[in-house]
């Protein structure tokens, strides 16, 4: 069978439409094409959408040996590091895999509760009674703090303020489109000095570098076994032949955790809080969940919650922080969904699509949290952490941490819209978060 059709306008201009409105973007070709469409025109390779769950079923369980998750991650090399787990394929993705996984599960993360609820709580007591403040980043000083409270176990002192100040500095960087397309356009990639976009970003990233690498050092030489935070864990860790990760794979994977695990949080937060304040009824459902709750309830049955996890399910599926998952390229030919593929095609699996699909969910454009009481999704459904071999390792903790932060916002604040005007998301980076003017007012402290 011939390749899916796709629209016809030229590729630089399809780009731009992607960067600058990919939502709707990415509905009008749904609409036009249904669920697999071609991007770019006939640009070679192909690049095909997909977004049924048969399609993304079988992307995600295709073998290692037909398709490469790695190879259309490049462009965040520049970001993150050659040896960053999502830029690695075959057996050094897998033990990379395998090492980083134990501390984003089972009692360790539960060891993280408490801190959550801590940070969370000591940032909301600065708000001030009926002043609005914005949300976005107050929510991402409450990741920011988290990741490195947990990833670093770093609180205070010299080495947290500089990485929390550079690493403020280059999100906001990225997080326009501006920045976004220093990474989509090599061309963009020039070093004019210390002033242009793309000097400024390799100086900053230079330093945090040198800060990871210099904490990284301290550890070595002063190994301290009481240390419970997700680097003393990786720094202890060993694969199936007894060996350790190397400085340089601790730092790119460091990097990761520091761009992925704060970024996409703090935007999760920012939307759930939105749905909780502006629907009466979600707001009040939630409300009598927590009334239940006893006063000295601890975070695991805080997460277990029903009705605040369907709330932060649906958050994330209404509007998923990654619009697609990982892009596979095919290595081998390959039979999909009755098409020919050869290889170097690239499969893009929607994740916004799949959210969007009306028979999986009704008025899909409705915050519904209740869908999640009533049925079970497959991962094929339901993806917003990408799926397979390469879905996010800290999905459970993002979500846990989710859940913990609201839990104590709403008990310790009665919070409002300052705006009841709706909203839409738009681009930051290479994610779809709440629009910088969203604020809210605290109406009640506890």
């Amino acid at each position: 069978m011939e390749l899916p059709d796709g629209p016809k306008t030229p590729p630089w201009l399809q780009t731009l439409q992607w960067i600058f409105r990919p939502l709707e973007t990415l509905e009008a070709r749904a609409r036009g094409y249904g669920d697999t469409f071609r991007a770019l025109g006939q640009q070679m390779p192909p690049f095909l959408y997909f977004s049924s769950p048969e399609a993304l079923e079988a992307i995600f369980t295709a073998k290692t040996d037909q398709v490469s998750s790695a190879e259309g991650n490049q462009l965040l090399e520049p970001l993150l590091g050659e040896n960053a787990l999502i830029l690695l394929d075959g057996k050094r993705h897998q033990r990379q895999r395998q090492l980083l996984m134990p501390p984003f599960h089972g009692d360790r993360m539960r060891s993280y509760g408490s801190l959550i609820c801590e940070i969370t709580q000591q940032i909301s007591r600065r708000w001030v009674l009926n002043q609005p403040f914005v949300v976005r980043p107050a929510m991402q000083e409450i990741s920011l703090r988290v990741i490195l409270s947990t990833v670093f176990g770093l609180h205070e002192g010299q080495r947290y303020e500089q990485l929390r100040h550079v690493l403020v500095n280059m999100l906001e960087a990225f997080g326009s489109t501006a920045g976004f397309m220093l990474l989509y356009y090599r061309f963009l990639q020039k070093d004019w000095g210390a002033q242009s976009p793309w000097g400024r970003f390799l100086r900053q990233k230079q330093q945090i570098k040198q800060l990871l690498s210099d904490e990284i050092d301290d550890r070595r030489a002063h190994p301290d076994s009481d240390r419970t935070d997700i680097l003393a864990l990786l720094l202890a860790a060993r694969d199936e032949a007894g060996q350790p990760m190397s400085d340089a794979e601790l730092r790119d994977e460091l990097m990761t955790l520091l761009f992925a695990g704060h970024e996409t949080t703090a935007s999760a937060l920012a939307w759930a809080l939105y749905w909780i304040a502006k629907l009466p009824e979600v707001r009040s459902k939630l409300k009598a969940e927590l009334d239940s709750l006893s006063p000295d309830a601890d975070p695991m049955t805080i997460a277990r919650l029903p009705y605040l996890s369907a709330i932060c399910q649906e958050t994330l599926r209404l509007y998923p922080i990654a619009i697609n998952a990982f892009p596979r390229v095919v290595k081998q030919p390959m039979d999909l969904l009755g098409y020919s593929l050869e290889p170097g095609t690239i499969l893009l699996p929607s994740i916004y699509l799949a959210h969007q699909r009306s028979e999986v969910y009704p008025n899909p454009k409705q915050f519904r949290p209740e869908r999640f009481l009533e049925r079970q999704f497959s991962p094929y459904e339901y993806l917003p952490f990408g799926g397979g071999d390469r879905r996010c390792i800290g999905a459970a903790f993002a979500l846990f941490e989710m859940k913990l932060v609201l839990v104590t916002l709403l008990l310790q604040s009665d919070l409002e819209l300052a705006s009841h005007q709706p909203i839409k998301p738009v681009r930051r980076g290479l994610t779809i978060a709440p629009p910088s003017h969203l604020k809210m007012v605290v109406k009640r402290s506890v």
